[in-house]
């Protein structure tokens, strides 16, 4: 099992540069930067953890360029999207800095994606909340037939486009693996049906342990004939827990992914020699 983390990289922070060599340092695998392009000083949408939402949700910098300098000081450290927020993107472009972002990083990117929660940032890109996942599912296919194509085209309800020559191509091919958010079953069935993986978060889910769905979702998988194997979960969130990391492990999964405090430098390395030990012992 592989271990990553994820920051909101901020003003305030440990920087992309300095958080990504340490990791690469100390044998991590990966890591994962979320988004939120604003949060709408009036909303109604709860924030899905409770309590009063954190100031690093609108002091986030863009993932994709704190991803690409993590990038740039790094080898073999796989860079990702934590989740990226389709729904609020073009595709087009978005596609763009995909394909970009493997190339610069010699084919280490992983696509995590999803659709939010906030239905008022939503609101402000111009996107229907309740139609969100339809939406979702649209700007993948648009994005993957770019990816894939050498001249593009998509028609659907809510994404179109004629024939479009975009460049450059992904490293990895056909695409970088497109990992989906969510939790079960609803986010599970969108993993299985459009996603090269599933990344659940440990802290979120509707049940008592998502360990106990992992079973579920492989069976979900094959049902709908997919090879479970070709679906790797990733644990977002997860505690430094001695207890459950094994429990992690033994059902599968393929990674944990530890969540970081947009703190400085000294606080953020002393936690990641904490998680490298506790991952060192449990391998």
């Amino acid at each position: 099992m592989k271990a990553g983390v994820a920051v909101f990289f901020t003003q305030y922070s440990i920087t992309p540069t300095r958080l990504a060599m340490a990791l690469e340092e100390r044998g991590y695998e990966s890591l994962w930067a979320p988004e939120h392009s604003h949060i709408p000083v009036s909303r109604n949408s709860d924030f899905p953890k409770g309590g009063k939402l954190p100031e690093k949700y609108h002091d986030v910098m863009d993932p994709f360029v704190t991803l690409s300098v993590a990038a740039a000081v790094t080898t073999s450290l796989k860079i990702a999207t934590g989740i990226c927020l389709v729904v609020q993107r073009d595709p087009i472009q978005t596609a763009k800095l995909v394909a970009s972002l493997d190339q610069m990083s010699s084919g280490r990117f992983l696509f995590g994606v999803g659709a939010g929660w906030n239905s008022e940032e939503m609101g402000n890109h111009g996107t229907d909340y309740s139609t969100r996942m339809s939406l979702l599912k649209e700007r993948l296919e648009a994005m993957r037939e770019i990816w894939v194509n050498e001249y593009a085209t998509y028609q659907g309800k809510f994404v179109k486009f004629s024939e479009i020559i975009s460049n450059p191509k992904p490293i990895q091919k056909p695409h970088p693996p497109i990992i989906v958010g969510g939790a079960f079953p609803h986010g599970a069935k969108r993993a299985i049906a459009y996603g090269d993986g599933w990344i659940p978060h440990a802290k979120r889910p509707a049940y008592d342990s998502v360990i106990d769905k992992l079973s579920e979702f492989r069976e979900m998988a094959k049902l709908a004939g997919r090879n479970p194997d070709s679906l790797p979960i990733t644990i977002f969130g997860v505690e430094d827990d001695l207890t459950t990391l094994p429990r992690y492990r033994d059902a599968g999964v393929q990674r944990v992914i530890f969540s970081l405090p947009s703190s400085s430098e000294k606080d953020v390395l002393l936690l990641l020699d904490k998680y490298a030990s506790l991952m060192k012992n449990l391998n």
